[in-house]
């Protein structure tokens, strides 16, 4: 064991990358594993210098009062929403997190997802399995040509999607907290004037309070009967039960949804429409890419047991603090 004075406490099942880079380094425990986690955490809470956690389990101002020689929390996914970054600062606790290594695998996706409900490639999938093809043709559909996209949130994966966007032929605008120097695309300060402008919204911005309904019926209306909404970032920034009635009455043209608001139940309502394409939360699931997420989440660890800065610290929580 390479660290034996860094205890770590993971909270949620982690992928076996993850669990072994952790468990064969570290002396552990496993939080989920535990019948009373209340007396675990008042009994052996102090011994933990590192968390190790996930989009299952929060992580927040009570966890970090129950484990007060934390000196990580070393989270899996470039959100983390389910982190009280604030109250981890005020501890002097760093977050990480794993931007970068899975921008391109995210932004593949949103393109990918773009074209399945544009150009209806379920459907066609399905129309040529069912052997409907012997019978005619599958209709003509929607297409990519002279479209303008909206970006919500126009950061690392943001602008990888604008990227691919562009070789697409598409126009961009993007929507955020504030204009950006760089950027060539035009700007809207309000979310709402920017769907009235474009007939894709991309969303791509954080989680969390700040942003949770963002995309309200406001914003759909905006968007309209010719809109398509695409959802790669988290289910919380939509108005979930506003957006299904819109899609099931045809207000909201259409819909491809990586994230759902309580993941992984997904309202059924979904399920029979031909307007929307759902996906099970599967923005960064490559083996490859899960892979680098996963070393990342064990890398950020060791270097704070080495003494060293952690690798992705969140801008929270900066390092050095």
């Amino acid at each position: 064991m390479r660290y034996p004075d860094f205890p770590v406490l993971i909270t949620q099942p982690m992928m076996p990358l993850i669990q072994q880079g952790i468990e064969s380094q570290f002396p552990f425990v496993r939080l989920n594993e535990q019948a009373d986690r209340a007396g675990f955490l008042a009994k052996e809470g102090a011994r933990f210098k590192g968390l190790v956690t996930g989009q299952m389990a929060a992580s927040d101002e009570t966890l970090f009062r129950a484990l007060p020689n934390l000196k990580i929390v070393s989270s899996f996914g470039v959100g983390y929403d389910l982190v009280d970054a604030k109250a981890a600062k005020a501890r002097g606790i760093v977050v990480t997190n794993t931007p970068d290594v899975l921008t391109d695998e995210v932004a593949d996706l949103a393109l990918g997802l773009l074209i399945a409900i544009v150009r209806r490639l379920p459907q066609a999938d399905r129309h040529v399995r069912q052997g409907l093809w012997l019978k005619g043709n599958f209709p003509l559909t929607d297409t990519l040509r002279g479209k303008t996209m909206g970006i919500l949130g126009l950061g690392r994966i943001g602008k990888a999607i604008a990227q691919r966007a562009e070789a697409f032929g598409l126009k961009l605008a993007y929507h955020g907290r504030s204009q950006q120097a760089d950027v060539p695309y035009p700007f809207f300060a309000s979310l709402v004037e920017m769907a009235k402008a474009v007939d894709i919204l991309m969303i791509i911005a954080p989680g969390g309070p700040s942003t949770r309904g963002i995309v309200d019926r406001a914003v759909m209306e905006a968007l309209g009967p010719q809109g398509t909404l695409i959802n790669v970032a988290r289910g919380s920034l939509v108005d979930e039960p506003v957006m299904v009635e819109m899609l099931q009455s045809g207000a909201l043209g259409a819909a491809g949804l990586d994230v759902f608001e309580d993941e992984p139940r997904v309202p059924e309502a979904l399920f029979g429409l031909e307007n929307v394409v759902l996906l099970p939360h599967v923005g960064s699931a490559s083996v490859h890419t899960r892979n680098l997420m996963g070393q990342l989440v064990v890398d950020n660890v060791i270097a704070l047991a080495e003494g060293r800065a952690p690798i992705s610290p969140v801008p929270e929580t900066p390092w050095p603090a």
